[in-house]
């Protein structure tokens, strides 16, 4: 089975899909979209599950889950050779409301923000944020979620003039109480934050029961360099996985083999994964083990299962820094549009071992895209994935690998254009394997 992806349509298609994704939200609602386009089917998880092999998806929060069974053999949905998975998250780091946010200070309105995950503060400073998230809703009929996506530009955290801070190239210090507040008004007494909050999903003030708002760089994605080789935009780490992901688990429906093809996208990798929807929770586990026995099969087949599965779990890899190359593994450069990366820690901040390994170099050698190999020096330290714990989770064999880039947790993050393609046809030939 060839899977082949244009490098222009699939370069357009990532900066539309971030510009449309600004929460996790959103990002689950773009997915949920294109997967219902498709012809896959939603489930409630409160609803059983249906019986009749299909392509379907459910979502949890900013967390979704789609699988087609379609190909499965007669005996039901992986009892016999397992899933292929594939795994991304949803989630960026960001600047995020705070309950009680309105305040003022020297005639300026401010709005009270936390830092979510390990930004890069000074990423930013000066940049035009607009707002968007979801709000809970007092209805007759009980609570309510209702999305919002605010497309203008509303807020600022304004820089210290160089002329008050003279020492300011030379070391930058952001207090994240004092110096991340951002401005979105002039006046002596606070803004209501509530009443602009109802305004955007239509409710009064005191129907407002509680929001997840969060701030995001409202310029457009683009792309960037002298041949447009690049592109320029926020949330690449890790929308561009989500994105490859869905569009591979596209490619592959109804075609698949033996071997379950899903595709998992968790919220809150940033801050840890301890959450209902993270990748600590149910959410990947429990479809698992509903699909199998709504195929007819019981908790043993389940396990059955897992011990067949792959997983693939897919995070942004760092492509190395031209300015700051004695950084890097000397012998592990890691170069943009150079395709995808396997990412290899040997105390298991990856996943990744030698089984895992083959069958993601195996996926790309099907795909006809290069492999890059990621090891972090040995004098530094290494960042971790939803793989480790996916695997511990499930038992199933796992591979870390991901896509480059520059700025990684920047408010502003850099690709390659052609990464793409060869992103999502690695991920199509790993869910549905030759052979």
């Amino acid at each position: 089975m060839v899977h082949s992806f244009d490098i222009e349509t699939e370069a357009q298609g990532l900066v539309e899909f971030v510009d449309a994704s600004p929460t996790p939200f959103h990002a689950c609602e773009q997915v949920a979209a294109r997967l219902r386009q498709a012809g896959f089917t939603p489930v409630a998880e409160t609803d059983p599950f249906p019986t009749r092999p299909g392509a379907y998806f459910l979502v949890r929060g900013g967390s979704l889950v789609a699988w087609d069974n379609s190909g499965a053999d007669a005996a039901g949905a992986g009892l016999a050779a397992g899933f292929r998975v594939v795994g991304a998250h949803t989630d960026s780091p960001n600047l995020r409301i705070k309950p009680r946010p309105d305040h003022t200070r020297a005639g300026w309105q401010l709005l009270g923000v936390e830092p979510y995950g390990g930004l890069l503060l000074n990423s930013w400073l000066d940049r035009d944020l607009g707002l968007a998230g979801r709000v809970a809703v007092r209805t007759a009929a009980g609570p309510q979620s209702r999305l919002f996506h605010d497309p203008r530009s509303l807020l600022r955290v304004p820089q210290l003039a160089i002329h008050l801070d003279r020492s300011v190239n030379d070391r930058l210090e952001l207090n994240r109480q004092l110096h991340l507040e951002p401005v979105w008004g002039l006046g002596p007494a606070p803004a209501d934050f509530r009443a602009y909050v109802g305004e955007q999903v239509g409710a009064e003030p005191a129907d407002v029961l509680g929001w997840d708002v969060m701030t995001y760089p409202t310029e457009p994605s683009a792309r960037l360099g002298r041949h447009g080789e690049l592109v320029a935009a926020p949330r690449l780490d890790n929308l561009a996985t989500t994105y490859a992901a869905v569009r591979a688990l596209l490619d592959v429906a109804g075609r698949a083999g033996r071997q379950v093809p899903v595709v998992v996208l968790f919220d809150h990798e940033e801050v840890g994964s301890m959450s209902e929807r993270g990748a600590m929770s149910t959410v990947l586990p429990s479809v698992l083990e509903r699909l199998v026995l709504a195929g007819g099969g019981s908790r043993d087949d389940y396990w059955r299962a897992l011990a067949a599965t792959v997983i693939a779990s897919g995070d942004m890899a760092h492509a190395t820094h031209p300015n700051y190359v004695d950084r890097h593994e000397p012998e592990h450069q890691i170069a943009m549009n150079g395709g995808p990366v396997l990412k290899i820690n040997t105390n298991l901040r990856y996943a990744t071992d030698s089984r895992g390994e083959a069958a993601f170099r195996l996926a790309c050698e099907q795909a006809g895209v290069p492999m890059q190999t990621f090891v972090v020096r040995s004098d530094l330290p290494c960042g971790s994935t939803v793989g480790p714990m996916t695997a511990a989770l499930t038992g199933a064999t796992t591979v870390d690998f991901g896509a480059p880039m520059l700025s990684m947790h920047s408010a502003r993050e850099l690709c390659g254009a052609q990464d793409p393609a060869g992103y999502a046809g690695a991920l199509a030939a790993f869910l549905a394997p030759a052979g």
